[in-house]
């Protein structure tokens, strides 16, 4: 993990935030439903967080090796403009989301939690782990949260990248009239 001044210089380029689900927008626990669907709990404050982010001009996405229609509605209701499902190939998802995007590696936050994300945590400018994520995960973030993952870690995240851009208190502000 680097100190604060280095995360700092990080997140001041970010124009992208992407992330896993499962363990990062969620605690990582998986329902399985009969009807072969699944369910999946998502923290509030990670959805505020992240419209603050959009609001502030920041795109946002989730690149996930699982497939989940509670992902795929959530991922829409919190206004991700990219999302990436069933894909164990997360390098071929993230380099189809920086076209897309018309982004590059510079530009780019990821927050991960397990083994499948390291990949792109190595690639990105500002690679991030959840409190709860893997030794192996965490050796590789530049920062790891102090939230656990689907206990507000995203908030957080886009707390530290806004606060470093200057934008976060204009869109406080908003709030507090």
């Amino acid at each position: 993990m680097e100190d604060s001044s280095s995360i700092q210089k990080r997140a001041a380029h970010i124009k992208l935030l992407l992330m896993d689900c499962d363990g990062v927008l969620t605690d990582g626990q998986v329902w399985i439903l009969e009807n072969s669907d699944d369910q999946k709990t998502f923290n509030v404050r990670d959805g505020l967080g992240l419209a603050l982010l959009h609001r502030a001009g920041l795109k946002s996405g989730v690149i996930s090796g699982r497939t989940s229609t509670a992902l795929e509605r959530r991922a829409r209701d919190m206004g991700m403009e990219f999302i990436r499902q069933g894909r164990q190939d997360k390098i071929t998802a993230f380099e189809e989301v920086l076209a897309l995007a018309g982004r590059t590696e510079a530009e780019v936050a990821y927050v991960g939690d397990d083994l499948l994300d390291i990949p792109l945590m190595r690639r990105v400018e500002f690679a991030v782990a959840v409190a709860d994520a893997s030794a192996e995960t965490k050796s590789h973030a530049h920062y790891v949260t102090k939230a656990p993952g689907g206990k507000g870690a995203i908030r957080e995240v886009v707390e530290i990248i806004l606060k470093t851009q200057g934008r976060w208190h204009d869109l406080v502000a908003s709030y507090l009239k």
